[in-house]
């Protein structure tokens, strides 16, 4: 062995940052990074992947729940009065049906549904057909 000072160290030591132990930032758990890991596992890389993407959309508002009886015509079957808001037929005493959401009249203020306005075109059916309507299957035969 010669005792050279110019002589460089030999390469026996580990280097610095062999075992250093590095935190996940989205899950706080200690882990061994391999390269230049950043993060613990695939599950953490695309949790922060979506924190990044989202973090510039703004919170999407959802309106407040407002009850639709209010607005809702109602018809009775006994003897054809109309009402918006009122379940009830003041002159049968009977409970009625609900034609769907609508209000007076601006010129003579009598309950109207949105359905006696459109065409039943642009809305649709009011009530969805039967299912015997739109499959119809011969009866099976024994």
């Amino acid at each position: 062995m010669s005792t050279d000072p110019n002589a460089s160290p030999t390469p026996n030591t580990p280097s610095c940052h062999d075992s250093v132990t590095t935190t996940c930032p989205i899950c706080q758990h200690p882990f061994d990074p391999v390269g230049r890991q950043k993060f613990c596992s695939d599950a953490c890389r695309a949790a922060a992947y979506r924190r990044r993407r989202d973090a510039g959309r703004p919170a999407i508002a959802v309106p407040s729940h407002r009850p639709r009886r209010p607005l809702t015509v109602y018809e009775c079957q006994d003897c054809g009065n109309r009402a918006v808001g009122e379940q009830h037929c003041a002159d049968c005493g009977t409970f009625m049906r609900r034609v769907g959401l609508g209000g007076e009249c601006p010129h003579c203020c009598e309950p109207v549904a949105l359905t006696d306005l459109l065409a039943e075109e642009l809305i649709g059916p009011t009530c969805p057909p039967s299912p015997s309507a739109t499959n119809p299957r011969p009866p099976k035969e024994v």
